[in-house]
């Protein structure tokens, strides 16, 4: 059976936080496109993650409630918090190597990306998740990303517990950089643009 859509509210929110705590996975809005959530920490749902989205081995984001927490979770250099300064809250995920253990599965290898979205929903469910929660796409691999709770639902209602709608996302997926020893590389291009000099 398909999750319910719920609106975006301290409710709904609380609601899905529980969830999330319990190993469940989250639909969720952020400031670019829905994302599929889940605590980064448990292996379980990660692994329910992964089979949601009928994934195969590929690292999967973590967002952050900020960039305290997102420097708890990665060793982010001079070069690397300099970009969030400037980008976060934003649309650019930092890929940088990981200080605490993820399941395998999340990191594939030594490095984890990071983000702080720029959208206040969106944060409150993450710092109701403890200050991390995971960040892919709500949607079948190999699909588009959902723009909507609607889109979401079609593709993931069956697999999820909680669909928490915040209206229609913009669609641009984030930016996804690169920085290891000080050196920038971009591995995605998106809505900002980074220097690598």
């Amino acid at each position: 059976m398909a999750a319910a859509i719920l609106p975006l509210d301290v409710r709904s929110v609380a609601r899905a936080a529980e969830s999330v705590r319990a190993g469940g996975l989250v639909v969720y809005p952020t400031d670019t496109v829905y994302g599929l959530g889940c605590d980064p920490f448990n292996e379980g749902a990660v692994d329910r993650l992964f089979a949601a989205k009928g994934r195969e081995a590929k690292a999967v984001p973590v967002l952050c409630s900020s960039l305290g927490k997102a420097g708890d979770l990665v060793d982010l250099d001079q070069r690397a918090r300099e970009l969030a300064e400037r980008s976060w809250p934003g649309a650019l995920t930092i890929v940088a190597p990981l200080k605490m253990r993820v399941p395998d599965r999340l990191s594939q290898g030594p490095n984890l990306g990071v983000r702080v979205p720029n959208h206040p929903g969106c944060l409150e469910l993450i710092s109701a998740c403890g200050g991390w929660l995971t960040g892919t796409s709500a949607n079948l691999s190999g699909t588009p990303s959902a723009k909507s709770a609607d889109e979401a639902r079609r593709q993931l209602g069956a697999s999820v517990d909680v669909i928490l709608d915040g209206g229609p996302a913009s669609g641009a997926e984030s930016t996804v950089v690169r920085v290891v020893g000080g050196v920038v590389t971009i591995l995605r291009t998106g809505p900002v643009g980074v220097e690598t000099k």
